[in-house]
């Protein structure tokens, strides 16, 4: 039996922009294009009239950005499969912590390889956060050091303290963006173990995926900048 395609849709109000990953994506044997909106309000209602697996989110859009679509996208019940990879450009790096707090999955740079992007909308579909390589953890770290970046809360550190010593070691290398044989390896378990655990770790402390986990370990203070990529 074949596999599904990806379904995906794309938020951006270039217009040319659009056209190319447009292009792009349907050029792909597993993805089809369903929609393409120019700004947030638009993305978030076309989410939910096509049944769209994955958007593909540009962070500045008119009447509604692409953190407060997101935002509304992972807070609705009735889209809790849909998956957001936000687009970024080097400039709007400010925003990122605010987007993987809002809910998206990870994120890509607009001048990255076509290839890469394609399986980016893989990693991300899977339900994997796109935490991989290291850049992504190394930009959280620089942003939790910003002047409005959240203090350690209560709520987190009493979420975190449910965990048990094996899975804050687990929770220390998903910040690290390694994956779940990269953990197993570290740790000298199975992959189907560091699997476990992650999953058990996101239930505990209701992160919705990788990309969540790491920024609870940040803002509960269980992980502080410069921990994530250390050695050990």
């Amino acid at each position: 039996m074949t596999a599904q395609p990806i379904r995906v849709l794309l938020a951006d109000d270039q217009t040319l922009v659009r056209k190319a990953f447009a292009m792009l994506v349907d050029s792909a044997a597993d993805m089809e294009v369903v929609g393409e909106a120019g700004n947030g309000r638009e993305a978030v209602a076309l989410t939910r009239s096509e049944r769209v697996d994955l958007v593909v989110m540009d962070l500045r859009m008119p009447e509604l950005d692409g953190i407060e679509a997101t935002r509304l996208i992972a807070a609705d019940e009735d889209l809790a499969g849909v998956r957001v990879l936000v687009l970024t450009t080097y400039d709007t790096d400010e925003h990122i912590m605010a987007a993987l707090r809002a809910g998206a999955s990870g994120f890509m740079v607009k001048d990255t390889q076509p290839a890469a992007l394609l399986e980016a909308i893989r990693t991300v579909a899977a339900g994997d956060a796109l935490l991989s390589p290291g850049p992504t953890a190394r930009l959280i770290e620089r942003l939790v050091r910003l002047p409005e970046a959240p203090q350690p809360t209560q709520d987190g550190g009493a979420a975190l303290g449910a965990l048990s010593e094996r899975e804050r070691q687990v929770l220390m290398l998903v910040a690290r963006g390694l994956n779940n044989t990269e953990i197993a390896e570290s740790l000298a378990l199975s992959p189907l173990t560091a699997k476990t655990h992650v999953s058990r770790i996101m239930g505990k402390v209701g992160a919705r995926d990788r990309a969540q986990l790491v920024v609870i370990g940040y803002e509960s203070g269980l992980i502080t900048p410069g921990s994530s990529s250390s050695s050990g």
